[in-house]
């Protein structure tokens, strides 16, 4: 795990940001196989990681034009190296014999030990951020890195594109929970699920984020496309239900959508939005759900705050998750209209085809 981190504590607010990326592959592993084939790569081993340059854009960039808020934060980053969100803690036996260890959970645990050593212990401020699959790992592990502080140490979440929604394909199938439901059986993420939840709910239902939501007791952002280009490509719209190939065209750009497709993802977008409904409760919670086709978002300089980022209420999500965290604007809660009203969607490209991406941050 040791080599997972890159760390920078300067005298200054500490930004620690966990930042798990992975570039081809699957967000989670749900088999023996898929799991074997990952431990000889980058997903699931560091022997087979190479050095990176840390070149931060986005919420992570040190520019204070293009990053007002955090420019100045010390960022650690942690490379994806588990299939479960940083959540298992389970051993199988692969096809050739070998030991598969599903150690998220451990990782996690000592990479946080860790960089408490180096000085975040002594963070005055921490936001813990994640996109995608890391933003589902952030969500399961917001309220234990809140523990982990002083009461007065200011702690906060910031989930960018981790939203992801129990809702059926095309074909009336439910793709993604029974994908969760092999990935908490066979990495046993059973340990990180709240309490509350498990008490009245099958572990599979606890792992989604309309369900984590209701139990997260530390302030949150929750940063989020309602047309979500990687949910409709491999939730709503994944290849084996549209074998004719009649969703091509518009899962790769939804300019391409017919109206009756429209209609189909409008039912994603309203689906998210009533699953969000208990974020309106939350005092000190914030949230950017805004229209565009498109999936992480605080990442890339031009949707984070530029000239042509997404905008609501005529703010960009940098500005938006700024005077959340900074407490310049109490009780940020946007939510866009429907397809097409909001034309600041407009300047960005359609997103290439990426499986689940898995950062997560701690600022």
């Amino acid at each position: 795990t040791r080599l997972l981190t890159s760390v920078a504590i300067k005298h200054m607010p500490p930004c620690v940001t966990f930042f798990f990326s992975i570039k081809k592959g699957g967000g989670w592993c749900s088999t023996v196989k898929e799991c074997s084939d990952s431990r000889l790569s980058t997903k699931g081993s560091s022997n087979f990681m190479k050095p990176i340059r840390f070149m931060g854009n986005g919420i992570l960039g040190g520019d204070q034009l293009q990053n007002p808020d955090f420019y100045n934060w010390n960022k650690v980053y942690v490379r994806y190296c588990d299939g479960a969100s940083f959540s298992g803690d389970a051993e199988a036996q692969a096809q050739d014999g070998t030991t598969l260890y599903f150690r998220g959970l451990r990782i996690y645990e000592a990479v946080i030990d860790e960089l408490m050593e180096k000085g975040l212990a002594n963070a005055t401020q921490a936001l813990f951020t994640g996109c995608s699959a890391g933003a589902l790992s952030m969500m399961l592990h917001c309220d234990d890195f809140r523990a982990r502080f002083p009461q007065e140490v200011s702690v906060k979440c910031f989930a960018d594109a981790g939203f992801f929604l129990d809702e059926k394909d095309i074909s009336g199938k439910r793709s993604l929970w029974s994908l969760y439901d092999r990935v908490i059986h066979l990495q046993n993420v059973r340990k990180v699920l709240p309490k509350d939840c498990l008490a009245n709910k099958e572990p599979t239902e606890c792992f989604f984020p309309a369900e984590l939501i209701k139990s997260i007791r530390t302030p949150m952002f929750i940063l989020n496309p309602s047309y979500d280009s990687w949910q409709i490509r491999n939730v709503l719209v994944p290849d084996s239900s549209a074998p004719d190939k009649s969703w091509l065209s518009c899962k790769e750009n939804i300019r391409n959508c017919n109206s009756t497709q429209v209609e189909v993802l409008d039912g994603l977008r309203n689906k998210m939005v009533n699953d969000l409904k208990v974020v309106e409760d939350k005092e000190d919670w914030g949230m950017f759900i805004d229209s565009c086709f498109t999936h992480c978002q605080s990442l890339s300089g031009v949707s984070w705050h530029s000239p042509t980022s997404p905008r609501l209420e005529n703010k960009t999500i940098a500005e938006a998750v700024g005077d959340w965290h900074s407490g310049r604007s109490q009780g940020a809660k946007e939510i866009d209209c429907k397809y097409q009203c909001n034309p600041t969607c407009n300047s960005l490209p359609p997103p290439r085809d990426v499986t689940a991406f898995n950062r997560v941050e701690i600022y």
